[in-house]
């Protein structure tokens, strides 16, 4: 195998969303001495997902602090002025505030033209690759470079390339995930799939706004315009996924959208070019430090290391900021040989991203447990939260300004979440229902009786703690500064203290709410 030594100061392994921001923004860092970046793609054709493909306005921001905005024009891009939540023909609007914007796009082409960026980006080299393994000190155990497959005509070549610093940016799929972290990796909780199909010409409730289509015992349906004539629609199957995706969707799920909708995804559908995405959460996990078998020489960035639920399409504006963070702290590296440095400013990088990061994490399962509701208890907090839009003013202003992650603090997630579901409780006393009083009448909408307030009452604990137990294992993977795999420490501190502080904190949050 030939052993071309190349003097990288960094390998980034991964042209994607994360790689080609990273890539870009250290080579666009002031230095006396330009950086040498080798930035390694298995293929440089254009990517087709059926994710990536909407920037929250907080992820438009993190762009410009990049000087990467332009990689928004010319892909056909669609303005994003904020959501709606529609149960069948039931629509709650919830736009942005008025001077935020996100975008939608075809995610390869928006790929490309990242791409583009980087490979104009001073010292960056982009090197059609498949790398196969690290190459290690065998003295240290560092990581020192990386063995590479490239094709080189017909004929295929193993390269060696060295540099100080590796940086993994490989997806949600990452090879290196466990070679990096050791004991430390994280295993990704898979909880559903989102099967995508592209809409023609479809109609949505409100012009330039995602959707999200509430159903009856499925998952939600999240649509979202992509380009001038293509609408991008994502159905949320639980595990197991069924064997007849397209019957599924035409029988359980198109009943359920908005009748404006029915035809584009009816023909859609019957077209049969359905795929589907794992949907998938994996927190994060400090690296840096040289316990537990973590390497040295080498970082994840991107869903290689951190991912959310899709739902909320968080995931580039998370890793553009990670991006600007790193970009500033690395800034402070003169000499990228310097591990020790290095370590301490990914330290303090994993903690500098928690406002934001925790933030668009928890909202992304939180909300996709409301929205997926699969239980009476989770039904009424769903119902709840569908009431608490409608009401107007801050109760939409704040939960959409922490969706377009305008808004970073978990603090403030803390509070809408736990006032939807106290709010959800009053919606469950005051509010008529569809009630059958006997098998052979229909049902009638009916406010609960007196007689059937003890039964509430009961419930109201019930649907509280059910609140918590979707929160607050949420908040504290984003927290712990441990491996999730370190169950006993986290049981142990989860129920001796996580518990009782949230019980005591959503007590309080109720009261004042109601």
């Amino acid at each position: 195998m030939p052993d071309t030594k190349t003097p990288y100061d960094v390998i980034v392994i991964g042209a994607g969303i994360a790689g080609c921001s990273f890539a870009h923004a250290l080579a666009s860092t002031p230095r006396k001495q330009p950086l040498r970046i080798a930035l390694l793609e298995r293929s440089l054709e254009e990517p087709d997902r059926i994710v990536g493909e909407l920037l929250q306005p907080g992820g438009v921001m993190a762009l410009r602090q990049l000087g990467l905005e332009d990689c928004l024009q010319n892909i056909d891009s669609i303005p994003v002025h904020g959501y709606c939540v529609a149960e069948k023909e039931n629509v709650v609007h919830i736009p942005y505030p008025k001077i935020y914007q996100g975008r939608s796009f075809h995610h390869g082409r928006f790929i490309m033209n990242l791409r583009s960026a980087a490979k104009k980006a001073k010292g960056v080299e982009i090197i059609e690759a498949t790398v196969n393994e690290f190459i290690e000190s065998e003295t240290s155990q560092r990581v020192n470079g990386v063995v590479a497959t490239k094709k080189n005509g017909t004929e295929v070549e193993k390269v060696s390339l060295y540099a100080h610093l590796v940086v993994v940016a490989d997806g949600c799929f990452s090879n290196f995930r466990s070679k990096v972290m050791g004991p430390r990796a994280c295993t990704p909780v898979t909880k559903s799939y989102f099967v995508g199909a592209v809409l023609d010409d479809a109609t949505l409730p409100y012009q330039y706004h995602g959707t999200v289509c509430l159903t009856e015992s499925l998952g939600p349906v999240l649509l979202y315009q992509i380009g001038t004539h293509d609408t991008r629609m994502l159905v949320d199957v639980r595990i197991p996924v069924p064997s007849d995706l397209k019957t599924h969707i035409l029988e359980n799920v198109v009943p359920q959208l908005p009748s404006a909708l029915h035809k584009s995804v009816t023909d859609a559908v019957q077209k049969g070019n359905l795929r589907k995405m794992p949907n998938s959460f994996l927190p994060s996990v400090v690296q840096g430090g040289n316990e537990f078998g973590c390497k040295k020489g080498v970082f994840l960035v991107g869903d290689a290391w951190n991912m959310r639920h899709p739902l909320t399409g968080g995931g580039m504006t998370v890793a553009f900021n990670d991006a600007v963070l790193l970009r500033d702290i690395l800034a402070q590296v003169e000499d990228f040989s310097r591990w020790d440095e290095i370590g301490k400013g990914l330290r303090r990088w994993h903690w500098d991203r928690k406002p934001l990061a925790s933030t668009v994490n928890i909202l992304s399962v939180a909300l996709y447990d409301l929205f997926g509701a699969n239980d009476d208890n989770l039904q009424v907090l769903r119902t709840g939260c569908f009431k608490y839009f409608e009401r107007g003013g801050e109760c939409v202003n704040g939960p959409v300004s922490l969706l377009a992650v305008t808004v970073q603090s978990p603090a403030t997630l803390f509070y809408h979440f736990f006032s939807v579901a106290f709010y959800s409780i009053w919606v469950m006393f005051t509010h008529p229902r569809l009630v059958q009083r006997g098998s052979g009448e229909k049902p009638r909408l009916l406010t609960p009786g007196l007689d059937e307030y003890p039964g509430l009452f009961v419930k109201t604990f019930v649907v509280i703690w059910t609140a918590i137990v979707v929160f607050l294992p949420l908040l504290w993977s984003e927290v712990r500064w441990w491996s999730p795999d370190d169950k006993n420490a986290r049981k142990t501190l989860l129920f001796r203290y996580g518990v009782p502080v949230a019980a005591l904190a959503t007590v309080a949050i109720g009261a004042f709410t109601l």
